[in-house]
C-alpha cells in the first residue's frame, strides 16, 4: 500500500486505495440491493488494549452512517462482540443490522429475539468458566470476558509466554469437552456453548436483506469464515497483514475509512442515476 502524503502545509496526509479495489468497489456500489457488512475491531475501530476503549475511527462512523441512510443499501456489523458490548463501543446508526458473538446473536430491528440458552448449555457455561478461572488465576495479565453464550480469555496485557501457555492451557481442557466450540483470534481464544461462524452470520444477512451484492471487511482469523462465504459478484477485504482467502487487502482502519467513503461515492451516483 502507497501512502502519498500532500506538500507541507496542505493538511492531511492523503491515503490510496489499490486501483483494482477501487475497480471493485466501483462494480459492487451498483449492485441492486447492497449490503455493507463490516467486522468492528480493529477494522472500523483500531485495536486497544482493553475492549471497552475502542471506538469507530469518525471518518469510518461517518461515511458508515452515510451509507447506512441511502436507499436499497443495508450497513451491517459482524462481530465477535457480544451485542451488548457492540452497541457501547460502536454507537451504530439504528438502521444498522448486528450479528454479535461471531454469530450466536443477532438483531434485525425492534422485536427481535435475544438469545436464549437451554439448561444443559448454561451449566456447560458454568463448567467452561470455572475451568477458564483457574487458568487466569495463574497467568499474569489474562482476563475473562464473559458473553451470553461463551467466555473470551483476553491475553493481550500478558507476556508472550504467558499468553501461549494459558492459552494451550485452556485449549488441552477445553477442545474435547463435547458442545464447547474454541476459535482463536488476535490474542484472545473465544470460547462458547452456541456453534456460530461469522459466515453464517453473512448468510443470514445476505437471505434476511435480499442483497444481491456483499462488501465485508475483517482483520482476524475469525473473519475468514466470513470472507469464505462470498461469492464472485461479492468484495472482500483483509485488514492488515495476516493470511487471508480475501481478494484485496489494506493495511489498517484508517484505510478502511478511505474504503467506505469511496464506496460511499460510488453508491450515491448508482443510487442517483438509477430510473
Amino acid at each position: 500500500m502507497t501512502h502519498e502524503a500532500d506538500r507541507p502545509g496542505t493538511g492531511q496526509a492523503r491515503l490510496s486505495l489499490p486501483p483494482e479495489l477501487l475497480d471493485a468497489v466501483r462494480r459492487i456500489a451498483g449492485t441492486e440491493n447492497l449490503l455493507v457488512a463490516m467486522d468492528f475491531d480493529g477494522t472500523i475501530s483500531p485495536l486497544v488494549d482493553h475492549a471497552g476503549d475502542a471506538r469507530p475511527l469518525p471518518r469510518s462512523a461517518a461515511a458508515f452512517a452515510e451509507l447506512a441512510a441511502l436507499p436499497r443499501t443495508t450497513t451491517a456489523l459482524i462481530s465477535g462482540r457480544a451485542l451488548d458490548s457492540l452497541r457501547a463501543v460502536a454507537s451504530p446508526p439504528e438502521e444498522t443490522l448486528l450479528i454479535g458473538s461471531h454469530g450466536a446473536e443477532a438483531w434485525l430491528g425492534p422485536g427481535s429475539a435475544p438469545l436464549t440458552l437451554e439448561p444443559d448449555q448454561r451449566e456447560l457455561l458454568a463448567e467452561v468458566r470455572s475451568v477458564l478461572e483457574e487458568i487466569v488465576d495463574l497467568a499474569p495479565g489474562t482476563v475473562l470476558e464473559d458473553k451470553p453464550a461463551g467466555v473470551v480469555l483476553h491475553t493481550r496485557l500478558a507476556q508472550d509466554d504467558v499468553a501461549e501457555d494459558a492459552v494451550s492451557a485452556a485449549r488441552a481442557a477445553l477442545q474435547d469437552r463435547k458442545g464447547v466450540f474454541l476459535k482463536n483470534g488476535k490474542r484472545v481464544l473465544e470460547t462458547s456453548v452456541v456453534h456460530a461462524s461469522k459466515g453464517e452470520g453473512v448468510d443470514f444477512l445476505r437471505q434476511a436483506t435480499g442483497a444481491t451484492g456483499v462488501l465485508f471487511a475483517g482483520d482476524d482469523t475469525t473473519d475468514e469464515d466470513a470472507l469464505a462465504r462470498l461469492g464472485r459478484h461479492d468484495v472482500g477485504v483483509k485488514v492488515g497483514f495476516d493470511f487471508t482467502q480475501a481478494e484485496f487487502r489494506v493495511e489498517a482502519p484508517v484505510h478502511v475509512a478511505e474504503l467506505l467513503e469511496a464506496l460511499l461515492r460510488e453508491r450515491r451516483k448508482a443510487v442517483d442515476s438509477a430510473p
